[in-house]
């Protein structure tokens, strides 16, 4: 993710311990969300296997969601000028993976 610079003179030191240093592949996420905060369920689910657990739960505000959206976009614009554009497949019958906005649905 890119980062927003802190205040100057205040230094964040961010650790990462082992085990989240290894990361969870996660090929679904459910959003759900109220006026005071999104949900971010990230899951793996595996053709042929009807069930799937979440692998890790994420809580935030409206506007961290919204901050996440646009460093997200930030960032995959600088990796598609890097390595060519990330082909999306939607193929109708899809029924695992991020899905992403129909055509007339506007993304802020």
């Amino acid at each position: 993710m890119s980062q927003n610079n802190p205040p100057q003179g205040q230094q964040i030191n961010i650790e990462l311990g082992e085990k989240e240093a290894e990361g969870i592949y996660s090929n679904l996420a459910i959003i759900t969300h109220s006026p005071a905060e999104f949900i971010i369920d990230f899951t793996r689910i595996v053709p042929g296997v009807p069930k799937a657990k979440v692998l890790s739960r994420i809580i935030t505000t409206p506007q961290h969601a919204k901050m996440l959206l646009k460093a997200l976009k930030d960032n995959i614009d600088k990796f598609e000028s890097r390595f060519g554009e990330i082909k999306i497949d939607t193929q109708p019958n899809q029924h695992f993976g991020f899905i992403p906005p129909k055509k007339d649905e506007k993304v802020n």
